[in-house]
């Protein structure tokens, strides 16, 4: 592999590096190369759905970054996995399908991103889609992204929807569809009991085409410029440096950690953290690495009457048995199911016109650590995140070493806005688990605790208790500011042939899970860089 050119390089097979892989592979006359930092999804967890909960705690497919000590979090240092696998973190996240509000991406629009309204972008989350339910104004059905609903009822998860109903909150049984507002199950990129990742899905098909090469285990250290003009990328696999070229461009699409991580050891980046570490200044862009936002959840864990919890399947080697065995016939059980079989989007407030806080069911429950285990009491997990945080964080290198972690600095409720929703949103999560008929399957409230009501105590309760959801974004913003990185086509600012397509170039944080907003990012990369081409082209003619 060594000097040799491709016409596009992809640096990060995550959930959009995969579908460019694809979109740009389609019509045969362009040769991708694809570099992925981890190794092929082989571990057998990836694919089992509920094995999200190993592929979160191993080192094998997962970066399992760390923040640095958070002073709003009493110094805690909160964790931050990311896919460190082929597919990224669509191989080890919670599989949930959420695109995010309207208002989200018209906001986008709003900052001076033309091509980002929600009109713009709806044709390509559909056109990726293959939903189970069928199609229609919001969905497509011959996307190569399966999406799918539980299949079938849990007990905790109907009790849950039905009191949230008693309580006020209005059924929706599409998040994803004319509004987001309500209580109800969520969907997830799976089909038939198994996780449908973008690298089972975009780039399978992507690498079954004769112009398309993965490169695994191998990790970028820097983009190579010549001048200004973004030619080249070497990576490091085997111990040794690999240079490959571009003809066309590279792209960028590590994620929201990585991503800037690349740009500043590339010298690219604030010109000041540069010097520092003794890297060559390209272009002094003061905003790579800035505009962190991460949600940020509580966790109401509920002991249950019964044994009727993940928690007591496990206890069991009868019902493990009974687990493995309705998984492998029927593909049917908590094997195949998703981390939140339900949930809502409210409003803290009635002056508010969309959600601001997201819940999410668990039927299970856990205390957060590097190898947790379920509690030995029957529970769930009723969580509390707040859709659109106010704090703002950065992720910067902390040595010109490429194989270094970056420091990872969300400033978790440094805005006390961000505390005081949550707080809110605690409060609507227990008046809905006070209401029938999920009352009648509680005990007792073990986490926080009955005790714990004042607003100070809640606040409390957040700081030494309150955890990831594992959604950065934001830290290759777009837009055209003193602080924007990529401009609304996704081209890096003041250098050629180099641009960043994933969560790191959202503006604002989306309200819901990234996943499948980064999938759309990569389809409008897509787009833009075949454009390009064209006009490439038709100049190359005249």
């Amino acid at each position: 592999m060594e000097k040799e050119t491709y016409d596009y390089i992809i640096v990060g097979a995550g959930s959009a590096g995969c579908v460019m892989a694809d979109r740009l592979s389609e019509d045969g006359k362009h040769s991708v190369l694809v570099i992925e930092a981890g190794g092929k999804d082989r571990n057998i967890w990836i694919h089992i759905p509920l094995g999200y909960g190993r592929t979160f705690f191993n080192r094998n497919v997962n970066w399992m970054f760390e923040t640095e000590p958070q002073p709003g979090m009493q110094g805690r240092r909160i964790a931050q996995p990311r896919g460190k696998v082929v597919g990224g973190s669509s191989s080890i996240n919670g599989l949930l399908y959420v695109r995010g509000q309207k208002e989200d991406y018209d906001g986008w629009h709003d900052l001076g991103n033309e091509g980002w309204r929600y009109e713009d972008v709806l044709p390509l989350f559909r056109r990726s889609e293959d939903q189970q339910r069928g199609e229609n104004a919001w969905h497509g059905v011959k996307g190569p992204l399966p999406v799918s609903s539980l299949r079938e009822p849990h007990l905790i998860a109907d009790a849950f929807i039905e009191a949230g109903v008693a309580a006020g909150i209005p059924r929706n049984d599409d998040f994803n569809g004319a509004e987001q507002e309500g209580i109800g199950h969520f969907q997830a990129t799976a089909r038939n009991g198994l996780r449908k990742s973008t690298a089972r899905t975009f780039l399978a098909r992507a690498l079954r085409r004769g112009n398309v090469t993965l490169a695994t285990e191998a990790r970028v250290t820097r983009i190579l410029f010549d001048g200004l003009h973004a030619d080249a990328v070497v990576f490091r696999r085997d111990g040794r440096d690999i240079t490959v070229r571009a003809r066309c461009e590279i792209v960028v699409a590590a994620g929201a950690i990585q991503s800037p991580q690349i740009l500043q050891l590339s010298g690219v980046g604030p010109g000041s953290l540069l010097k520092r570490h003794g890297i060559d200044v390209v272009k002094d862009l003061g905003g790579v690495g800035a505009n962190l936002q991460d949600h940020l959840q509580a966790r109401l864990l509920f002991e249950t009457r019964g044994k009727i919890t993940i928690n007591d399947d496990l206890a069991s080697f009868a019902r493990q048995i009974k687990m493995g065995l309705d998984y492998a016939l029927f593909r049917k059980g908590p094997l195949g199911w998703w981390a939140g079989l339900a949930g809502a989007f409210i409003r803290t407030r009635p002056d508010l016109t969309r959600p601001d806080v997201q819940f999410h069911l668990y039927p299970f429950s856990t205390d957060r650590k590097d190898r947790p285990e379920l509690h030995p009491f029957s529970a769930f997990t009723l969580t509390v995140c707040q859709l659109r945080p106010y704090s703002r964080g950065e992720v910067t290198i902390q040595s010109s070493d490429p194989l270094a972690a970056p420091l990872i600095n969300p400033r978790y409720l440094t805005d006390p806005r961000d505390g005081q929703t949550i707080a809110v949103g605690l409060r609507v999560a227990r008046l809905v688990a006070q209401t029938q008929p999920l009352a009648k399957l509680i005990k007792c409230e073990r986490d926080p605790g009955p005790d714990v009501q004042s607003d100070e105590d809640l606040l409390s309760f957040l700081k030494a208790k309150a955890m990831s959801v594992y959604h950065p974004v934001g830290t290759c913003m777009m837009g055209h500011g003193p602080d924007a990185v990529v401009d609304d086509k996704l081209r890096v600012h003041g250098v050629s042939g180099l641009r960043v397509a994933d969560a790191s170039i959202m503006p604002t944080l989306i309200s819901g899970n990234t996943n499948a907003p980064s999938i759309m990012i990569g389809e409008k990369a897509s787009d833009l860089l075949r454009e390009a081409q064209s006009q490439n082209n038709l100049r190359a003619a005249s």
